[in-house]
């Protein structure tokens, strides 16, 4: 069924004029993925394909809007967990436990949480990395060339916003201006 899925994943990515990086060197059994930008349902559509693709098991956040019947059993299949926006803070616990707990463990967050212009993004990523002691590995939608790729990571530090300012230059080199907004917002509670 594996093979089946990350066939047609190639031929919705090569109908559709993307293409997409083998995974990178420094892929591990436990990270936290981020993706930007997040601007429509087909990015999602893309990387649950790409997940289904290179033959990984890793889960994507989705908000729990999108799980009812009979979509929920497709996106459940596809490795969607649902996210309750407004009951986030015990989530970041949670995902934690999840890595302590297992021996590979992918998780993929969009940062921005809504397809709409956002002038800051969430940071529950940052901290379930923080907490797990796993990095955060950067994939990047380029909308304009039409490709998927992978552009770096980092190893989360004791300073958040020294490492989304680490996180924003790793996307700048590749055009995307990750939208951090004014920085010393992020400075409150994390």
């Amino acid at each position: 069924m594996q093979e089946l899925l990350s066939r047609v994943g190639k031929l919705i990515y090569r109908v559709t004029g993307w293409s997409y990086d083998e995974i990178p060197d420094y892929w591990g059994k436990k990270q936290v993925v981020i993706g930007f930008p997040h601007t429509s349902n087909m990015d999602t559509v893309r990387a649950f394909t790409y997940i289904k693709v290179i033959k990984i098991d890793a889960k994507v956040l989705i908000k729990a809007e999108w799980f009812f019947f009979p979509i929920s059993a497709l996106i459940n299949a596809l490795g969607g967990i649902p996210v309750v926006r407004d009951k986030a803070k015990g989530f970041v616990g949670s995902a934690i436990k999840e890595f302590e707990r297992r021996d590979s463990f992918i998780l993929a967050i969009v940062p921005e949480g809504t397809r709409k212009r956002t002038t800051k993004i969430k940071t529950g990523f940052w901290n379930i990395a923080k907490g797990a002691d796993v990095p955060i590995l950067c994939w990047y939608l380029d909308n304009k060339n039409r490709c998927t790729k992978w552009i770096g990571y980092i190893k989360p530090g004791d300073d958040l916003v020294e490492d989304l300012l680490k996180i924003r230059q790793i996307y700048l080199k590749h055009g995307y201006l990750i939208p951090l907004g004014d920085i010393d917002q992020y400075k409150k509670g994390y």
